[in-house]
């Protein structure tokens, strides 16, 4: 007894033991049925389920082939297995060939002259619902069996692997809530990013958003241009959704905000122990955006000496980390934005020709927003919509305040109306916003009059006789004609009404119907110096 108590005590230490080594259930389950096959001479071992469709089947068995596992199901009460799960209670039938209730579902037992066949049936419990059971076939060969002695070892058995399958089932759900939650945040983000919800009626918008699903399908490197504020990451994120690299990771660097050293560790990862702080193995983001898309933001803006170690890495798309001598591999999209002027660079050496071809594959130009007045309206309503509902406002735009919006400049594009859409919610204490609530009206808002966007190949500047500082000044030029816009460039118009006001500042602004403010910001703007008599 004694000997046969230590193996059954070495038998749990070792199913313990298996219990805990893998997250592959079925995996686990037979290695365990095995231990007990070969410890305890348990045949035919089996653990059968309750699945979701509330019948018990077999996931894991141990002498039995793939044929009689696949028929092992029974309902809740069929059978010895199904009447175990009903009653929640240990079922031994001594001689399974005088049990009208065995079924042999899982196949006929081979029975030798003169041998018994019994069968023990152990619930599997979860607290105290039963949600499986453990059954053996025990060959008694005409010696006696002591029955209780492995009914309370299988019940230990069948304790364990109840807490293992509890906590797999907890891992599972977890797990489905997190794929489920993937799932939301990816169909969130497709919605996001997609070309339906990026702002933009205008042509110039619309041959951005033809060329963008024409190079979106493809693998080709998309080098995105345009003044900083135009939407360029917007466009990256729908460019990538659209791709078959959609369900892939998306990963983002801006090269203009890290140093040289920490850009080459950003992208490339570093080894344990490569420079100080390095404490362990980290992967750089080529290796993340492995199977995905990696945008280098401002490329533009990298040194001379990266420029050489990026171009190898595009070339042969191979690597190594920081401190490393092992080559890694990865097959990325890559997409690089930039405000440069890269052929310019070029020209002057300051990039390199060889990585300007490497990445100017498919060039798309993203317009200004001073280019694409008609889409104002929308983005501005749509900045209100979303600013309203964080603010728990409920706000609108007035005609002249929206009047001011179009005529405006627009030095950084998009995310500078944004900010200014949303610091006037902000500040505008009554349910309209007026002309004199927009805080950015003085300082960057010009007048479409005085402006030119478009200037003329060869402007006709009129010239205008110099004031003597003796003559006296007529101070009212209300009558004064304002040249059109045809009239030469902005600067042009500038000089024309200082002339015009004797150089006096403030009367100049009258006559172009600016303020003293937007009349100063011009002048500097255009570096004009005020003549002095």
């Amino acid at each position: 007894m004694r000997k046969e108590g230590n193996l059954e005590l070495v038998t749990i230490y070792e199913i313990s033991k298996v219990l805990g080594s893998s997250l592959n259930l079925q995996k686990t389950l037979r290695e365990v049925l095995n231990l007990l096959a070969s410890h305890l001479r348990m045949d035919r071992c089996m653990v059968a389920l309750l699945q979701e469709d509330n019948i018990l089947h077999v996931i894991g068995a141990s002498g039995m082939t793939e044929t009689e596992v696949k028929r092992g199901f029974f309902r809740i009460g069929e059978g010895v297995m199904g009447k175990v799960v009903k009653s929640g209670m240990t079922i031994v039938v001594p001689d399974i060939s005088k049990e009208p209730n065995f079924l042999h579902k899982t196949g006929p037992r081979t029975i030798q002259e003169g041998e018994v066949i019994s069968f023990i049936g152990v619930p599997i419990k979860v607290g105290r619902e039963s949600i499986g059971v453990l059954g053996v076939d025990r060959h008694l060969n005409g010696e006696p069996q002591n029955f209780q002695s492995d009914s309370r070892f299988l019940s230990m058995v069948a304790n364990l692997i109840g807490q293992t399958v509890r906590l797999h089932q907890s891992i599972s759900k977890e797990r489905q809530q997190l794929l489920m939650e993937k799932s939301r945040l990816q169909k969130e983000l497709h919605g996001k990013y997609s070309l339906d919800n990026v702002i933009g009626v205008s042509k110039l918008m619309q041959e951005v958003f033809s060329e963008v699903h024409q190079a979106a399908p493809g693998k080709s490197t998309i080098l995105l241009r345009g003044e900083s504020g135009t939407g360029k990451e917007v466009i990256a994120r729908s460019i990538h959704y659209m791709s078959p690299r959609k369900d892939r990771p998306f990963i983002k660097v801006n090269c203009a905000a890290l140093s040289e050293t920490l850009l080459e560790s950003e992208l490339f990862g570093h080894e344990k122990g490569s420079f100080t702080g390095a404490t362990q193995d980290r992967k750089g983001r080529f290796e993340m955006a492995n199977g995905g898309t990696l945008f280098l933001d401002e490329i533009g803006d990298i040194s001379p000496s990266f420029q050489t170690k990026l171009l190898r890495v595009l070339q042969e798309r191979e690597f190594e980390r920081v401190g490393g001598n092992k080559p890694i591999q990865v097959d990325i999209r890559l997409i690089t934005a930039t405000n440069k002027n890269l052929e310019q660079a070029v020209s002057k050496g300051e990039f390199r020709a060889d990585l300007y071809y490497r990445i100017n594959v498919v060039s798309i130009f993203l317009p200004p927003l001073r280019e694409r007045r008609e889409d104002i309206p929308l983005l501005v309503s749509s900045f209100l919509e979303k600013f309203n509902v964080e603010n728990q406002k409920n706000l609108s735009f007035s005609t002249d305040a929206m009047k001011i919006m179009l005529e405006c400049y627009w030095p950084g594009n998009v995310r500078e109306l944004e900010n200014c859409v949303e610091r006037t919610l902000t500040m505008t204490r009554g349910s309209v916003i007026r002309e004199h609530d927009l805080p950015c009206q003085q300082d960057k808002c010009f007048s479409v009059t005085l402006r030119s966007y478009v200037q003329p190949a060869k402007p006709v500047i009129p010239i205008i006789p110099r004031h003597d500082t003796d003559m006296p000044m007529n101070d009212d030029h209300s009558e004064a004609e304002v040249p059109s816009k045809e009239f030469g460039t902005e600067r042009d118009r500038l000089i024309w009404a200082m002339e015009q006001c004797g150089w006096v500042q403030a009367k100049a602004a009258r006559l172009l119907k600016l303020t003293s403010r937007q009349m100063g910001y011009a002048l500097q703007k255009h570096k004009i110096e005020i003549k002095r008599f």
